[in-house]
């Protein structure tokens, strides 16, 4: 155990020196500690006056769960997951940073995100409004798609959020079948008929496996991660939540 501890100072030298010779991503001001409802925040990108700005949506207002709000729920309408935990909206400056990672490879986005992620989470699992969950999974790309870009985006930070809360989290158990067109610009049906029969599990899930938290960069008609949840609930799987930094709002709330 003492390599990890090690292991645990480094991180934490590594992150106080880029601290040190940071500026702020969105301000220019220097970085230093920061905190989000009062939980430390492991990241050197912004200024605690920028985390404190930024747009995120109101948790404790919908009980850790966006599918409360009647507005987003009709705009998902055929849905196979419980519980939708989105960090903000589908605006800036999360839009402008989840298209760098997504198509500039800034990597240094993924431990941002979860530790705003996990801050929130924690915030609200403290209330018991959110229940304790069993495997974190990623939504994955096809192998091809992988090879061209190199990285996923959606699998870094779910690697990050499980590792910062402590959670299980496999990376292998949902495979991509099929190199399905880009949903963007899709109905919902569009999506549903583009991604049917997309996705395989790996292997049969532990039959204690009951809640299963399932992690995307970004959310617009939830077809994807429906498509994965029906896979989860033929496991046996009885609640599935799906976590994203950003949710698209419907045009009747925008």
């Amino acid at each position: 155990m003492a390599w990890q501890l090690d292991l645990s100072k480094l991180k934490s030298f590594y992150i106080k020196t880029l601290r040190s010779i940071s500026c702020c991503d969105l301000c220019g001001a220097n970085v230093s500690n920061s905190y989000l409802l009062g939980y430390s925040l492991p990241q050197a990108l912004l200024c605690q006056d920028c985390i404190n700005d930024l747009p995120y949506f109101d948790q404790a207002l919908v009980s850790g769960n966006l599918l409360s709000w009647p507005a987003i729920h009709r705009a998902l309408p055929k849905i196979h997951f419980e519980q939708l935990f989105a960090l903000s909206p589908y605006i800036y400056p999360f839009n402008k940073w989840l298209a760098q990672m997504k198509y500039l490879g800034r990597f240094e986005l993924a431990p941002l995100f979860s530790a705003l992620l996990c801050a929130q989470w924690r915030a609200m699992a403290k209330n018991n409004t959110l229940a304790p969950v069993d495997l974190v999974l990623s939504v994955p790309l096809h192998v091809k798609k992988w090879q061209l870009r190199g990285y996923n985006q959606a699998h870094l930070i779910a690697k990050c959020f499980a590792k910062q809360l402590a959670l299980p989290y496999d990376a292998k158990l949902v495979v991509r079948i099929t190199n399905n067109t880009s949903q963007m610009g899709k109905t919902g049906i569009q999506r549903r008929k583009n991604l049917a029969n997309a996705f395989v599990l790996q292997r049969n899930l532990a039959s204690d496996i009951k809640h299963v938290l399932i992690i995307d960069d970004v959310v617009t008609t939830g077809t994807t991660v429906s498509e994965i949840s029906k896979l989860l609930k033929q496991s046996g799987v009885e609640t599935i939540t799906l976590v994203t930094v950003c949710l698209t709002l419907p045009k009747t709330i925008s």
